[in-house]
């Protein structure tokens, strides 16, 4: 599976990870070195599965990459109450809003009307919030992908943890998103009253965490869905869990993620880079 993963994602490189050696709840991980791309951990990483919330990180990129206004008040309509699952919202219908701050609520606080009306004023409406969406996934090689609205309430949105490390890469590159997905909070104007968000990933500002992306989600098909960006002991990776049974197994899996990168290099495996820059050396000195 890590062979087929490598020759689909050039830019990683294979490794044989000890699965065993770290406690995983979630059904799917995925752990990747952000510089070298190195695959530091992986569990059923090609099994499609639905991604919830996760979608917003697309939603966000799509509506970015259109250079919408981002200061243009949009009114939060009837069409956008979740019809679906009855998800609870606190934007209220009636409420206007800057496109900024409905970005925000999406990301932030993982606010399923304010992401569905990001697909409803997407130039094109829906259809052409789906086009541009479409289109994404293609660019990304996101092959193993369907997304079918903005939210991720459907269990139709589906992906695997190695095309969702694409997707946080690429989401990275927007400095907007990486921001507001890192907030920890915001007070935001609601009908007149001041009314305070918070981040639906609770390690986001945590002690000892160095969040620099961040998505939860959650449906019942989905179960506790996560993609992380962090820095942890001088690394950068990305991790993605899928399908994890409780909140408390997701938070788990992170913590014992963030276990692992905080180790040292063993001394045989230190002693092993050292004898291979040495006969790289030596290799180029005979050239």
């Amino acid at each position: 599976m890590i062979k087929k993963f490598v020759a689909a994602l050039p830019f990683l490189v294979a490794t044989v990870p000890a699965v065993a050696a770290v406690s995983l709840g979630s059904q799917s991980v995925l752990v990747v070195e952000n510089r070298t791309g190195k695959v530091l951990l992986e569990k059923n990483a090609d099994r499609v599965m639905p991604i919830a919330s996760l979608t917003k990180l697309m939603t966000a990129m799509v509506v970015l990459d259109a250079r919408l206004d981002m200061n243009e008040r949009i009114r939060i309509d009837s069409e956008d109450v979740d019809r679906l699952k009855y998800s609870r919202s606190r934007v209220p219908v009636g409420a206007t809003l800057s496109r900024a701050d409905v970005l925000h609520l999406a990301l932030m606080s993982s606010d399923n009307r304010a992401a569905a009306s990001l697909a409803r004023t997407f130039p094109g409406g829906p259809a052409g919030f789906q086009a541009a969406v479409d289109a994404k996934l293609r660019a990304l090689g996101m092959d193993n992908t369907r997304i079918q609205e903005p939210t991720g309430l459907s269990p139709a949105n589906t992906s695997t943890a190695e095309d969702l490390v694409r997707m946080a890469a690429a989401a990275a590159g927007y400095p907007v998103i990486k921001r507001l997905t890192t907030d920890r909070r915001d007070i935001i104007r609601i009908k007149g009253r001041d009314v305070e968000y918070h981040n639906t990933n609770r390690l986001v500002g945590a002690r000892g965490w160095n969040v620099r992306l961040s998505k939860t989600g959650y449906t019942n098909e989905a179960g506790r869905c996560l993609i992380m960006r962090i820095r942890a002991a001088g690394k950068s990776a990305t991790m993605v869990l899928l399908n994890a049974g409780t909140s408390a197994t997701r938070i788990a899996d992170a913590l014992n993620i963030r276990r692992m990168l905080a180790k040292p290099a063993t001394p045989n495996a230190a002693a092993s880079k050292a004898v291979r820059r040495k006969a790289a050396a030596a290799r180029r000195k005979r050239r």
